[in-house]
């Protein structure tokens, strides 16, 4: 067999065969003739690593992207509120939950009327649904696939739904008639609220989750008969009845304490207007203009000089007793602005409104008076101010029963009693006195009183009390007080 020398022998740098010299060729022998051929050029080894490479690489990527969504998208089969939210993010899965009961539509059966959630105002809290089904059924947890479906509670925005209801239905509503406070003679009273008819905003909420739950977009009802009350309702109207009668129980222009001109209930009532506004919130309001009258006849009854008066007190000057009543001078201010502000005192419930008034105090004439008893002289003095205004004998306690010398005030006034005391062991204080008069006690049992049984007065004879002539006891007995002075001594 003849071989001719490899390829890699016989080509050039190019690569391309060279043309044989035959001079130069060896021809080598052989036993056996056969053609001649090339070589065939040996395989190139393939890099399995590569190979490696360019499947594992994508590959991984997509395990990852697959586990990274995992960990963001809600398990498949989740429904909330009948939306289907699987393979969604929370985020997604809240926007197809709103966009869901929005487009959902009621239709109000015997009407032909349909609303749709979002004229409703239909609402579920989206977001926190969407996020609770992510927190408790994440993709990658495959327990939590094609769980029990979620829950969604509906809300209805209750104005938004009754006025949207009542355009689309008006057949379906009556108005209901407000509850109103009035004025009848003597004081404010209710007229009550009658309801109206409508449909139950609750039952439309109640008929969407329902629907939503059954993954239905299109669902009807038929209205239930259901009360709509007046937002002015009885109860609210008889608050502001019993609110308004209570300030015409002290209505009027004060000074001081003094209610100095009262207003009579219906001159205040055509003042007043009690009314409710679309909530039902009572209001009571007054007209400036119609107290302005009234305003303008306040001079005539405020103003006076003041008018003196005389009281009678104690040696420390406390009063005891009025004997001359006096009254302080006054001088209405200005008055501009007087119908204003008690309008808006009136708004706000307060019907006693402060004059604005100059006053000038009353003199008042003091009494400081005092009955003094001097035993050693049976004697009994009226004092005013310190003088001796008048005097007359007494008779006061003997030896054996002596009257209680000191400074003393008068507890108490009777004008008649029986006066009794008994002993079982000395009949010196065993006796009964019928029809004793002008008692005034003034020490426990000891009083100034009148004695019908004797006139041996300015001599002791009695059992410790003061005693004098009937008339002279009345005289003393009206013009000395609870609380007045009372001094005797020897």
């Amino acid at each position: 067999m003849t071989d001719l020398a490899s390829k890699s022998e016989t080509e050039g740098e190019s690569g391309a065969p060279e043309s044989v010299d035959a001079a130069a060729t060896t021809v080598i022998a052989s036993d056996t003739a056969a053609p001649l051929e090339w070589a065939p050029a040996a395989p190139a080894k393939r890099n399995r690593k590569k190979l490696w490479l360019w499947i594992g690489v994508p590959a991984a990527l997509v395990l990852a992207g697959v586990a990274a969504a995992s960990t963001l998208l809600i398990a498949p089969g989740t429904t909330v509120g009948g939306v289907p939210v699987g393979f969604m993010t929370a985020g997604a899965a809240t926007d197809a939950i709103d966009q869901r009961i929005a487009a959902t539509s009621v239709t109000i059966d015997g009407t032909g009327a349909t609303v749709t959630g979002a004229e409703l105002g239909a609402k579920v809290d989206a977001a926190a649904l969407a996020d609770a089904a992510f927190q408790q059924r994440p993709m990658w947890n495959v327990a939590q696939w094609f769980g029990d479906p979620l829950d969604a509670t509906v809300t209805l925005d209750e104005d938004r739904a009754t006025d949207a209801l009542r355009a689309a239905a008006p057949s379906a509503y009556t108005d209901p008639t407000p509850a109103a406070v009035s004025f009848t003679g003597s004081g404010f009273t209710v007229t009550p609220a009658v309801d109206g008819t409508g449909i139950d905003v609750d039952q439309v909420a109640g008929a969407l989750h329902d629907a939503l739950a059954a993954g239905q977009t299109d669902i009807s009802i038929t209205p239930e008969p259901f009360a709509v009350p007046a937002a002015a309702d009885t109860t609210k109207a008889q608050a502001a009845a019993d609110k308004v009668n209570a300030l015409l129980q002290n209505i009027g222009f004060y000074v001081g304490e003094e209610r100095t001109v009262p207003i009579d209930a219906a001159t205040a009532a055509s003042w007043l207007t009690v009314s409710a506004n679309r909530a039902g919130t009572f209001t009571i309001s007054a007209d400036p203009a119609k107290i302005q009258a009234s305003v303008d006849a306040l001079p005539a009854l405020v103003n006076r000089a003041p008018v003196n008066g005389a009281v009678v007190t104690d040696a420390e000057g406390t009063v005891l007793e009025t004997t001359t009543p006096g009254a302080d001078g006054r001088t209405l201010g200005d008055t501009a602005a007087v119908a204003k502000d008690f309008a808006a005192q009136l708004g706000d419930g307060n019907g006693v409104y402060a004059l604005p008034v100059q006053v000038t105090p009353a003199v008042m004439a003091t009494s400081a008076r005092m009955v003094e008893v001097n035993l050693s002289e049976q004697m009994l003095y009226m004092k005013e101010n310190g003088q001796v205004i008048d005097s007359w004998p007494i008779s006061s306690g003997i030896a054996e029963s002596p009257t209680t010398v000191g400074h003393f005030t008068v507890q108490s006034h009777y004008d008649v009693q029986t006066m009794t005391s008994s002993s079982a062991t000395d009949d010196y204080w065993n006796y009964e006195v019928p029809n004793v008069q002008w008692i005034m006690y003034y020490y426990g049992g000891e009083a100034l009183h009148g004695v019908y049984w004797h006139n041996d007065f300015g001599n002791p004879r009695s059992h410790g009390c003061v005693g004098m002539p009937n008339w002279r006891a009345k005289e003393i007995y009206d013009w000395l007080p609870n609380g007045g002075d009372v001094w005797i001594h020897n």
